[in-house]
């Protein structure tokens, strides 16, 4: 039985019909990607499923012409797995010529959940920052930035906030209760900062007029549409409408949305080698049978079982060999204790050289926040 599902920037809850919220949301599948596309795991495994006008996007890589990606970290809990779809998405895009904006959200996160700006410019830098870093992220063509102090540079800082104010304008009451459902005035200051994020990379003082992409988990885009609406109405600039790219969520070890309040749900990437062989056993959610005898002739079901699953996302890189997994797994050949010690083993090694890479990235920080 389906738990009823809630979906909102702020919270998800139950189980999620994407190709409802695909519909609901008018967004369109994301199919025929050039090549250089196709060549990354995310793009061509299709956990990068949907897209709002990402033909802007395209044209400007084919092209070599200027273009910016822009996001935003919720700076609570660990970073973990769940985080990286997002991570490897920026680095993607950097390595084709991207122009990177990363916000922390650190206003969202004293509105919408109490958490002092102190505490948050702390988790933002320890957990989050340093794992961007170690992954691969680059200073180069790359701006991170607080919501709380957008720059030392007085006609940044001005343009980004002067924006806020005017994006206020076009935002009714209504349209935020049509979007966003319960809203509180917290939660309406939090959006239009997010639009003014979204929309400020155009501005003289930073970018100019160029396209920008948005990649985002689905429960983000009530934020996407808000701002869209408002760029339509806004004639003070001349905006490109933004583009945006939705990426499935990675599930949770028992199944669900990844979540940073449940230690039980996530591999965070400081976990030690033991810490992730037992939250593997003891709490990834297996598609295997009841018993020995029924798996061997019946088989599992590698399209529930939360180890095929990551090793899908990640840490399995080679097709031909997931589709051997998949097939064994299906057909009973392989246990599921089979396929769990493989993924422990395949996280572990990656944790080993991830870790190493965070200690050097503590140094590169400062490099990252001008």
């Amino acid at each position: 039985m389906k738990r009823d599902s809630n979906i909102t920037p702020w919270e998800v809850e139950g189980e999620i019909d994407y190709q409802k919220l695909l519909d609901e949301f008018g967004l369109s599948p994301l199919n025929q990607l050039p090549e250089i596309f196709e060549k990354n795991l995310l793009f061509r495994r299709k956990i990068i499923f949907a897209h709002r006008d990402i033909q802007r996007i395209l044209e400007a890589v084919h092209q070599k012409k200027k273009f910016a990606v822009m996001t935003g970290l919720m700076p609570t809990g660990k970073f973990h797995l769940g985080h990286m779809i997002l991570v490897q998405q920026l680095i993607f895009y950097q390595k084709l010529g991207a122009k990177i904006y990363i916000a922390v959200a650190d206003i969202e996160a004293y509105n919408a959940r109490g958490q002092s700006l102190e505490e948050s410019r702390k988790i933002a830098i320890e957990q989050y920052l340093t794992n961007y870093i170690a992954l691969g992220l680059k200073p180069e063509n790359c701006e991170i930035y607080f919501q709380s102090d957008r720059s030392k540079k007085a006609e940044k800082s001005n343009a980004y906030y002067r924006l806020q104010n005017l994006l206020s304008k076009y935002a009714t009451f209504n349209k935020f209760k049509a979007v966003y459902g319960d809203i509180s005035p917290g939660k309406m200051v939090s959006a239009l900062l997010q639009a003014s994020d979204m929309l400020h990379i155009q501005l003289p003082e930073f970018e100019g007029t160029c396209p920008v992409l948005i990649p985002v988990g689905i429960d983000q885009d009530p934020h996407i549409r808000l701002t869209r609406d408002i760029s339509k109405k806004i004639k003070d600039f001349n905006f490109v409408q933004l583009s945006s790219a939705y990426n499935f969520f990675m599930p949770g070890l028992e199944g669900g949305k990844m979540s940073s309040s449940d230690a039980n749900s996530f591999i965070a990437l400081t976990d030690s080698p033991k810490e992730v062989e037992i939250k593997i056993k003891k709490y990834a959610f297996s598609g295997g049978k009841d018993t020995l005898e029924e798996h061997r002739k019946k088989g599992g079901n590698p399209d529930i079982d939360i180890s095929f699953q990551y090793l899908k996302f990640f840490f399995e890189p080679d097709d031909r060999k997931l589709k051997k997994i998949y097939d064994d797994y299906k057909s009973g050949k392989m246990l599921t204790s089979e396929l769990k010690q493989m993924l422990i083993e395949k996280i572990n090694s990656f944790l080993k050289t991830h870790q190493k890479n965070r200690e050097k990235a503590k140094k590169e920080i400062k490099k990252f926040l001008k």
